[in-house]
């Protein structure tokens, strides 16, 4: 597919929004590239919009207004002119897009700051985020297990909310349910858990399939790091040298091995 406009501005959006897995779609085939920075620059619009005003009810309509979108997509008339929204209905089929609705519900969490209220619904939000990204984005390019793609994202998931962390705590948001060292390890374990026993059905996920999942490749060295030294949350610190992140995805690039 031709790069037009749209998809052009949804790539400089993942790059600069979301460098990470702006690397992993670079390292993925050339023809899952457009599906990809659709969805994750949509990701992006999404992430951000709780953040859009102090105004609870603005950032709510912001939350609402893609969730709208989706419907749209879902119902699989015609879609709003936008620059992500546009390719995202072009590239996204009606059936996975019907997932967009548990993925902004889970995001107007971000809009305040309650804390979950027990472990499920902590599960729940992460599955919803990360889960429902990741099983998109590979239904979208190939066939796959479900289930062994939301429990891969799970962990992808845990990782990535960990390196928020500092941030999430400066907004005032309480992310964790036990941000005692005991109580991180306890999740980086979960979380790992989860990681491998993806790993072991890897079979039930298509070569095409697994490139969306390339983009968790840092999860496990992350949620590894938490686990033998939990203050590195609060530092910030959680993360790959830049050597080690680069290698890291080109050596399972090359063998398609998330």
């Amino acid at each position: 597919m031709i790069f037009d406009d749209d998809l052009t501005s949804c790539a400089e959006l993942v790059q600069q929004g979301d460098p990470d897995r702006f690397m992993a779609v670079m390292a993925a085939p050339a023809e899952a590239r457009p599906l990809l920075f659709a969805l994750y620059a949509f990701n992006i619009e999404l992430a951000r919009a709780p953040w859009a005003s102090q105004e609870s009810m603005i950032a709510e309509m912001r939350v609402q207004w893609w969730r709208d979108i989706g419907e749209e997509i879902a119902q699989g008339g015609p879609v709003r002119r936008h620059h992500v929204a546009t390719p995202l209905g072009r590239l996204l089929s009606a059936e996975l897009a019907g997932h967009i609705d548990a993925l902004a519900e889970a995001r107007r969490w971000d809009i305040y700051t309650e804390p979950f209220e027990d472990e499920a619904a902590f599960d729940r939000y992460i599955d919803a985020t990360s889960g429902g990204l990741m099983w998109m984005a590979a239904a979208s390019l190939g066939q796959a297990d479900e289930a062994v793609v939301r429990k891969f994202a799970y962990g992808v998931g845990v990782a990535n909310l960990l390196r928020a962390i500092p941030d999430l705590v400066a907004h005032k948001r309480i992310p964790l349910l036990d941000g005692t060292p005991e109580g991180l390890r306890q999740l980086a374990r979960k979380a790992l858990a989860r990681i491998q026993e993806a790993e072991q059905k890897r079979a039930m996920v298509s070569t095409e399939a697994g490139m969306p999942l390339l983009s968790g490749w840092q999860a496990k060295a992350i949620l590894k790091q938490a686990l033998r030294q939990p203050e590195r949350v609060a530092e910030g610190s959680l993360g790959q040298s830049e050597f080690h992140r680069r290698t890291g995805l080109i050596w399972r690039a090359a063998r398609r091995r998330w």
